[in-house]
């Protein structure tokens, strides 16, 4: 059993380490395609020779991200079949559908553009270039978009049913499965954010140009756009951000209550504004804050658009206290009676396969039936006790406060840099002004990252919702195996980044001895 446990544990790490790294060059990657894009239509709609210059700088820092986002994403795909075979197995017809509409439609659509795009300069017409450009764009977010189909049906399983005779999960319903309201929430949102990352990525390297004085102008503009991008991200994420909370609440309401540190919900919910927890140990369900400056009724408000609604809490959750549509509160199974039936449904489901090996027709209906009644609770049967059920409080409590003000941070930040793009063009070469800059490239990539450890660890200890824990997924391997490629895949990552780092930091170096708006080739 240790062993097993090990396994998980650092099975659970090797993809979150993956899985952070990837998304150090993904968001980065959506943003940066639609900013060339854009820079690109300036100059075929103006025909700025200088545009082309621009765009190209950029395009080459956007290639440099890609190929590394590739690379990193190959590997977290492979360690589906590697670490969590098990699940594979589970839900391959439905996982594997997004990843290959995914690999065919959307990957080979990048990689066909993305060639015309760096090598087809003067070599086809400005128009076909330009919707290369574009189209490149779009199939960075349509692969996007269906890894996310893959990853929100984790957290809302829809469209399947399980069969007992394959044992597994099969699709009956293809489009809830690729138009769920989860997956097309959080597509927006994770390509907003992109939006938002890319802007304030090219505002900091522009800053850093204006603080060496060099290629001014080439720098400022690319400001401008930036900074429009980003305010478009910023604004779309924040609304969409507000979307998520509202799916999550009907979809995953412990992952909310964890969110804010909520063990005992009441109608007309506050909203934890900036708290800190008790130590686990101490904290109790009447008061788990050591101090916090609350919103009040902000919770109930944010997520039913009313101040009276009732949202539930930890202990109430695990008690079988739930929400209705209005936001009324209702009473179900608690977490110990769903992991009773939990365990009924495995129970019924070994009864199936002993039945059909014995050839017993009826026993097989039998059970089959049993298997259907107990189903959703299937996965709470691998659960050892109510409280297994309940995430990492104070990580998923403290990044989504992270993620929020480091949000607000950028907010006023691009709105300070439009404001003196207009209006006080001489003061975005002030040295403080490059500084802040080039210090919210970093900002902004701590919200990301804390946006998206809110999303995955908020939702453990589930694979998929209710369905199947992680401790039910994994491979038959040694933690040996595990710990020993974790550490691999921990130095190459690293290498990785470290090597997308000083490429780009050299090109932008050598930049400032060159004019971007005039390149030589």
């Amino acid at each position: 059993m240790n062993d097993l446990l090990g396994v998980v544990d650092w099975s659970r790490a090797q993809f979150a380490l993956t899985a952070m790294y990837h998304w150090l060059f993904v968001p980065l990657t959506i943003g940066l395609s639609v900013i060339v894009a854009l820079m690109e239509t300036i100059y075929v709609r103006t025909g700025n020779a200088r545009w082309k210059g621009i765009t190209q700088f950029w395009m080459t820092l956007f290639g440099i991200n890609f190929a590394c986002g590739v690379a990193t994403g190959l590997i977290l795909e492979f360690e589906f079949g590697t670490n969590w075979s098990n699940y594979s197995w589970f839900v391959g017809d439905i996982f594997g559908a997004p990843l290959a509409i995914e690999g065919i439609l959307a990957f080979f659509m990048e990689a066909t553009f993305v060639a015309v795009m760096f090598f087809g300069w003067n070599k086809v017409s400005r128009g076909f270039h330009l919707a290369s450009s574009w189209l490149t764009a779009l199939g960075v977010s349509l692969s996007a978009y269906w890894i996310l189909v893959a990853n929100s049906w984790m957290q809302y399983p829809v469209g399947c049913d399980f069969d007992p005779a394959q044992m597994r999960n099969v699709m009956t319903d293809f489009m809830a499965v690729a138009f769920s309201p989860v997956a097309v929430n959080k597509f927006f949102h994770a390509v907003f954010s992109g939006w938002t990352l890319a802007g304030v990525f090219v505002i900091g390297v522009s800053s850093w140009l204006l603080w060496r004085r060099s290629n001014v102008e080439a720098a400022k503009s690319s400001i401008r756009v930036g900074a429009w991008v980003g305010l478009a991200g910023i604004l779309l994420t924040l609304w969409t951000g507000h979307g998520s909370a509202v799916e999550v609440a009907r979809v995953q309401p412990m992952k909310l209550a964890a969110m804010e540190g909520l063990y005992r919900g009441s109608n007309g919910q506050s909203l934890v504004g900036v708290g800190v927890l008790k130590p686990e140990s101490s904290r109790t369900a009447d008061d788990p804050m050591s101090f916090s400056i609350d919103i009040p009724c902000g919770l109930s408000l944010l997520v039913y658009g009313n101040t009276t609604g009732f949202v539930p809490g930890i202990d109430d959750i695990i008690d079988g206290v739930t929400v209705n549509a209005q936001g009324d509160s209702i009473h179900g199974p608690s977490y110990a009676d769903r992991i009773v039936m939990g365990k009924e449904a495995r129970k019924a489901l070994g009864d199936y396969e002993a039945a059909r090996k014995a050839g017993d027709t009826a026993a097989m209906e039998s059970a089959a039936a049993r298997v259907q009644a107990y189903y959703s609770n299937f996965g709470f049967g691998y659960l050892p006790s109510p409280e297994a059920a309940v995430p990492n409080v104070g990580l998923t409590f403290y990044s989504f406060r992270v993620m929020v003000m480091a949000g607000g941070y950028l907010l006023v930040f691009i709105l300070l840099v439009l404001f003196l793009s207009y209006r006080c063009n001489k003061w975005l070469e002030n040295k403080w002004i490059c500084l802040l800059g080039l210090l919210s490239i970093a900002v902004v990539w701590v919200c990301s990252q804390s946006g998206w450890i809110v999303a995955e660890v908020g939702r453990q200890p589930w694979v998929i919702q209710d369905l199947m824990p992680t401790s039910a997924a994994i491979s038959g391997i040694s933690k040996s195996w595990v710990q020993t490629t974790f550490w691999i895949f921990a130095a190459i990552f690293t290498g990785l980044l470290i090597a997308e780092m000083s490429i780009m930091l050299r090109f932008i170096g050598r930049s400032v001895k060159r004019d971007i708006e005039n390149p030589k080739h």
